[in-house]
């Protein structure tokens, strides 16, 4: 194999499947991407054998000899990012993977290709179709709040709602729930909502990173243990989190005392003013809404005490409910700073409710007020 590469477009390609590659794969070939390297097209693959794995097209490429070689992902990266030239001649075998520059020159072991395993690729029928932008908005949105390596193993990942005319991504903790809507396109019969399935976070992670072109369209292929996503450049693969994803809709409040208007810029700004000075364990920063405002605080035993107060339109009667502020920032940033939102209260012991038009929910606990300041 001999190919010319623009190097600034193979390491893109190096860092995007990268994110496959474990540090500790379970079998020393998984270290390596495989270059696939044809007349018409050239893709680099990984996979970490057990979640998931993708297919990326390398372009910008001059093939001089097809071939297929394997080449330590990370080392290639790296080799990659300090070289100074447009481009690279990359040489390969099954002993050795070569790489050259005008001044430079790189070489790294390689492997029998042939020991490789395959990607699975797409093969979806029955799909949904969405922009690549709305897709990424979705993930953004969700993401933050799925469980990190919890015991119930339904909630580490997203869940994908798929129906006709609509596409749903939710998230959830256990302590706070995040759901994002938006339109997608059914094509034949590919519909999710009776099987709720879970795509694991590092598959999620992978996906929106494949995710550059906004305007471009995605397919979404469920099967009954994976997911199958393509775009122009990439298809990704991901294997399902096993387990099912818990009944979301009942955690919706049926009620509230008082509807709360909020910008998300002055409101993520106070929360992080407010959470400066907080107790070390739980990080708690007690709300105070009263009429006309809602007034910020949170104490710390070493580090003192915080009060900030920021005015609103708020004629209800007076609620005082505490929160992490983590769980606030971590949705407020992923929204535009003039985005207005509402918070939906009904007492201190009850979840709140944010909503961002129909498009956007998002539900946090409180804190019990004994492990929080002010």
């Amino acid at each position: 194999m001999k190919a010319v590469f623009d190097r600034e477009a193979l390491l893109q390609a190096f860092q995007t499947v990268g994110g496959v590659v474990p540090s500790r794969p379970v079998r020393p070939v998984l270290a390596n991407a495989k270059l696939v390297v044809e007349d018409d097209r050239v893709s680099l693959k990984a996979t970490d054998l057990d979640t998931v794995g993708i297919s990326y097209e390398v372009r910008g490429v001059r093939v001089e000899k097809p071939g297929v070689v394997l080449a330590p992902c990370h080392q290639m990266a790296s080799i990659l990012k300090e070289m100074p030239d447009e481009e690279v001649t990359l040489t390969g075998d099954e002993q050795r993977c070569l790489i050259e520059g005008t001044a430079s020159e790189f070489e790294v072991p390689s492997e029998d290709p042939a020991q490789y395993p395959d990607v699975p690729g797409w093969n979806g029928e029955n799909h949904h179709q969405i922009a690549a932008g709305v897709l990424r908005e979705l993930i953004t949105r969700t993401i933050f709040a799925a469980a990190v390596e919890g015991a119930r193993y339904a909630l580490n990942g997203v869940m994908w709602e798929l129906g006709p005319e609509k596409f749903r991504l939710v998230a959830t903790d256990g302590r706070r729930l995040a759901v994002a809507d938006a339109v997608g396109i059914m094509h034949g019969k590919h519909n999710t909502e009776s099987q709720m399935p879970v795509v694991p976070t590092k598959a999620m992670t992978l996906i929106e990173r494949s995710l550059t072109d906004p305007e471009e369209q995605v397919f979404v292929a469920f099967g009954p243990n994976e997911v199958l996503l393509k775009t122009a450049r990439a298809e990704v693969y991901g294997r399902l989190v096993e387990g099912r994803f818990p009944p979301y809709k009942d955690v919706f409040p049926k009620k509230h005392t008082a509807r709360v208007k909020l910008t998300a810029g002055p409101f993520q700004a106070a929360i992080r003013q407010a959470a400066t000075i907080s107790d070390p364990e739980s990080r708690g920063v007690v709300f105070a809404f009263a009429k006309g405002k809602v007034t910020l605080s949170s104490m710390s035993s070493q580090a003192g005490r915080a009060k900030v107060e920021m005015p609103l339109q708020y004629d209800a009667k007076g609620i005082q409910i505490a929160f992490d502020p983590r769980f606030l920032t971590d949705m407020l940033r992923t929204l535009a700073p003039d985005t207005e939102l509402t918070l939906d209260l009904l007492d201190e012991n009850s979840p709140a409710l944010f909503r961002v038009d129909d498009s956007y929910s998002y539900i946090v606990m409180p804190l019990a007020r004994g492990s929080s300041g002010g």
